[in-house]
């Protein structure tokens, strides 16, 4: 499997690459955190570290560190507009569980 984006959401890793003015890509990764144990992390990368896992994505390059990729394999990246609140989204197939202010997951 693999981890992926959807249009919106590369279109807006795209813009903020561009505005950065470097980086290889967008690491995405899990910390242990919040009331159901797993968080979500977002950011950008100007090297690749050993054990990384690279998944390209409309040409971008998405990066997952070894240990996180048993909880994001077949993940996918949205970017969502609702009403004033805009951000990235998870669909992620792994997830047995959140907690109710929807800041962390279990697997």
């Amino acid at each position: 499997m693999a981890v992926t984006m959807t249009d919106a959401a590369a279109d807006r890793v795209s813009a903020f690459l561009s505005n950065r003015g470097k980086g290889v890509g967008l690491r995405l990764g899990v910390r242990t955190t919040g009331c159901s144990g797993l968080a979500y992390v977002l950011e950008f990368v100007d090297e690749l570290e050993d054990g990384d896992e690279v998944f390209e994505t409309h040409g971008l390059k998405v990066i997952i560190d070894g240990k996180s990729l048993v909880y994001l394999n077949g993940t996918e990246l949205d970017f969502v507009k609702e009403g004033l609140n805009e951000g990235f989204q998870f669909n992620n197939p792994n997830v047995k569980d959140e907690c109710g202010c929807g800041e962390s997951f279990t697997v």
